[in-house]
């Protein structure tokens, strides 16, 4: 039997005086001090403990209260209109904050009208209707591109599939959130329980394996539900508000949200959401926040986007659901910017559906907040269910010789002096050489959304660092097989395999190149922005801030920082190098000469079964020269690529007189492009 130490005496008895004082306000002065999934938590560490050493049993221990709670595939494709993601705020006093923000940005409106939404807990879907029929369902992905789930969606019988309108506009997208209802889950889960399969964490993740399933009949058993939020006409000015924008989807035979409400003022946006915060428990479906948005589409306009976000709405999420861990040790990561981030290296909790071992600590401004230490026990919950984090130390829990925490003045990785610039909560390694700025740069560089480079993961770049092989992106292009093959655990087919993934990441669009560059504020959709407008390096390179803030959704902290970065020496050398290695330093248009291309303007659908072509095959070398590719046919088609085993969209093509191409047609045309 393992002996009991002093540090786990001391640990049961400071459970165990916690959990008392928390019974006595939760039962005697009706006022809880800690939330029930916390308590409970606890509560399991003192009984396991209690288990194991039984001798630390004592009769006024919570464990021994009578009576005391118990213990395939889908197609990746773009979004016709950009998703944009909302930015968070977890207290009314950050919601006050929004309006004073975007106050300040239209400084001559104090009073608007705002609609408040219920934040559904599911799944964002963009619905695409053509001529009032229902052509396309494309999942939310990064924003940018979605997967097309089309199939899945039709068996949504909240969905209209023809819209209730005696003459649709052209073109219609909606969006909106697929949601499993809380009866359902639990019917699935103990379908899942019988069946002795895995069961779904959340309703959630329940409805996300719903719609990727490959067999549109289990979708239909699931019975997903669907609320419409948002409703976009290209050149259809007749709805000036969100508020008309929710009655108009209603008429058009969508299922919204009854407990929408439009608000006069923030007051009533607040009492909304204090009303709901308990209110929630009775729905029928999970919702962890509201949705606040301003009710004037001409101001929303004027408005418009940060980097990330739109500037006229907001959501206000719920608490996050939290679980109490213990530090094991505070780590320093130095990123691809040089930003040196704290890192809590917890006991292994699980939360929100997974299981927790790290959560940032931002910086030594929230350290010192938080006064954390070593050997603490603290609160974790995750940011936007997203990311963990520290919310909260429990102090009466410290061990006694506990020590501060004091962030490192050296970079731990070169051994650098650490800066902290004027007006930045942030601590930099400013080395541009330090090992750990490189190591960051590369897999950013290698990842999925930049150059998606196979096989090129943190370890191999580990090595390739420590052996002097790279020292910049760039000398990934110069790399040899033989190098990569001397490396630990690689093999000469490994190596092959790696040489010939970084060389066909030089087919990469301008718009990843750039976004794998890491400049910083620049994400993936952000980087698509700026490629759009400065459609190569040497455009981009020189543009003003005022060209670029002149660009819709880019801003002035993006501007500047895009600027900065092609004014560094280092930086014009990377290009120049890049441009030598044969990278994608110009969209496809301006790297052939600017020659306009043969398949510019034009719409394709493509049926049947093609000769030596897949479909994404065939769709690439459309878009690539200039083309368009739907999933339907339409009167707006221009031509039908046909295959063997052609069906229904062959008749359609012919009954509308759509011009017929075969796979050699398509080729011929494709190469005169």
């Amino acid at each position: 039997m393992t002996s009991v130490t002093p540090e786990i005496r001391q640990r049961v008895e400071r459970l165990r005086q916690q959990l008392l004082k928390a019974n006595y306000a939760y039962y005697v002065l009706d006022n809880p001090i800690m939330e029930d999934s916390v308590y409970d938590r606890l509560y399991r560490e003192l009984q396991d403990l209690e288990t194991q050493y039984p001798e630390l049993i004592v009769p006024d221990s919570p464990t021994q209260r009578v009576g005391d709670r118990p213990a395939s595939q889908f197609t990746s494709v773009r979004h016709n209109i950009p998703l944009y993601s909302l930015e968070n705020a977890f207290s009314l006093e950050e919601l006050a904050k929004w309006q004073e923000r975007w106050q300040r940005v239209v400084p001559d409106i104090k009073q608007v009208e705002y609609v408040c939404e219920l934040k559904i807990d599911g799944n964002a879907l963009a619905l695409t209707y053509e001529n009032g029929v229902f052509v396309r369902g494309v999942t939310r992905g990064d924003g940018v591109t979605g997967e097309d789930i089309t199939h899945n969606v039709r068996t949504i019988r909240s969905i209209p599939l023809r819209l209730h309108l005696e003459t649709p506009p052209p073109i219609v997208e909606v969006r909106g959130e697929a949601f499993l209802p809380l009866d359902e889950f639990d019917r699935i889960n103990q379908e899942r329980a019988q069946a002795g399969e895995p069961l779904f964490a959340n309703p959630r993740n329940a409805a996300a394996g719903t719609l990727r399933q490959l067999d549109p009949k289990i979708v239909d058993k699931r019975r997903l539900k669907f609320f419409a939020y948002t409703l976009h006409l290209p050149n259809h000015n007749t709805l000036k508000s969100q508020w008309e924008a929710l009655e108009f989807l209603k008429e058009m035979g969508f299922a919204v949200n009854p407990n929408c409400k439009l608000c006069q003022s923030l007051k009533e946006v607040e009492e909304y959401f204090q009303y709901w915060e308990t209110g929630r428990r009775t729905l029928p479906y999970m919702t962890d926040g509201i949705v606040v948005k301003i009710n004037d589409f001409q101001l929303q306009e004027k408005l418009g986007f940060t980097q990330k976000f739109p500037r006229w709405a907001i959501a206000l999420k719920y608490p996050a659901e939290e679980a109490p861990t213990i530090v094991k040790e505070i780590a320093v990561n130095v990123g691809r910017t040089g930003a040196v981030t704290p890192i809590a290296i917890m006991e292994p909790v699980h939360l929100a559906g997974t299981i927790v071992q790290k959560a940032t600590l931002h910086n030594s401004d929230r350290i010192a907040q938080l006064d954390i230490r070593v050997g603490d026990t603290v609160i974790v919950r995750k940011a936007g269910e997203i990311i963990p984090e520290v919310v909260r130390v429990m102090h009466e829990l410290r061990p006694p010789d506990s020590q501060p925490f004091q962030m490192p003045t050296h970079c731990p990785e070169c051994g650098s002096q650490l800066v902290r610039l004027a007006g930045e909560a942030v601590t930099r390694c400013v080395n541009s050489s330090c090992p750990a700025i490189l190591r960051a740069s590369i897999v950013h560089w290698a990842s999925r959304d930049a150059l998606d480079i196979r096989g090129l993961g943190e370890k191999i770049v580990i090595l390739l660092i420590e052996n002097g092989s790279i020292e910049s992106i760039a000398d990934l292009y110069d790399l040899k097989p033989e190098q990569i093959a001397s490396l630990e655990r690689m093999g000469t087919k490994s190596a092959e395999n790696l040489v010939n993934a970084i060389a066909q990441s030089k087919e990469q669009p301008w718009s990843r190149v750039l976004y794998g560059l890491g400049i910083r504020y620049v994400g993936s959709v952000t980087a698509k922005l700026l490629a759009d407008n400065f459609p190569c390096v040497e455009q981009l390179s020189q543009a003003s801030i005022a060209a670029l803030e002149s660009v819709y959704g880019i801003g002035a902290e993006i501007a500047e920082s895009v600027y900065d970065w092609f004014k560094i020496p280092a930086n014009q050398m990377l290009i120049r190098r890049l441009q030598a290695a044969g990278l994608q330093l110009a969209s496809t248009s301006t790297s052939k000469g600017d020659r306009p291309r043969a398949l510019a303007g034009k719409t394709f659908v493509i049926t049947g079964t093609l000769p030596t072509l897949t479909r994404d095959e065939a769709k690439d070398l459309i878009e690539k020269a200039g083309g368009k590719v739907t999933g339907s046919v339409s009167a707006k088609t221009d031509y039908l690529v046909v295959g063997e085993k052609a069906g229904s969209k062959l008749e359609k093509a012919q009954q509308l007189g759509i011009t017929q191409l075969t796979e050699s047609q398509l080729l011929d045309i494709l190469q005169k492009s």
